[in-house]
């Protein structure tokens, strides 16, 4: 599992550096043809890692219900982020990943509670829960880099 908590740890470095270099208003801007901003894009990633790892594995979040419940599936950009949920998501980017690879380390993970993807993959393990959010936040990574393009950035 070490390469898969690898490649998740360097995805979030690239969108470490978008919420860094980005002007808040562009963070913020949903360019035409899309129903998400950037930072919408990148909290979503931070909420639903959290919900195919831990929730469906029966243990409690990382994350407060209110953070994940703005960001999940099927929410969409509904305010505009100040800095402080700027440097918050920059923070939990990287805090909640090195704290699923230290659980993972330790055996935190006993059960799954099988799950359908929008793919039509069925997730049963944790292991697949982690391997199949990588997947997810490469979707993710390619919306942002087409915003990108979108707002002339």
């Amino acid at each position: 599992m070490d390469f898969a908590f690898d490649i998740t740890l360097k995805n979030r470095a690239l969108f470490k550096m978008f919420l860094e270099n980005l002007t808040l208003d562009q963070l913020n801007t949903v360019p035409k043809g899309f129903k998400n901003n950037i930072f919408w894009n990148i909290a979503h990633t931070v909420a639903t890692q959290q919900l195919l790892v831990y929730k469906l594995s029966g243990v409690p979040m990382l994350l407060e219900d209110v953070f994940v419940d703005k960001y999940r599936k099927g929410t969409k950009t509904e305010h505009n982020a100040t800095q402080n949920e700027v440097d918050e998501v920059k923070e939990l980017l990287f805090s909640t990943i090195e704290k699923t690879q230290e659980d993972y380390a330790n055996k935190f993970f006993k059960t799954y509670n099988e799950y359908t993807v929008s793919t039509k993959s069925t997730l049963t393990t944790t292991e697949e829960a982690i391997a199949f959010n990588n997947f997810h936040e490469g979707i993710h990574l390619g919306y942002i880099l087409a915003q990108k393009k979108a707002l002339g950035v």
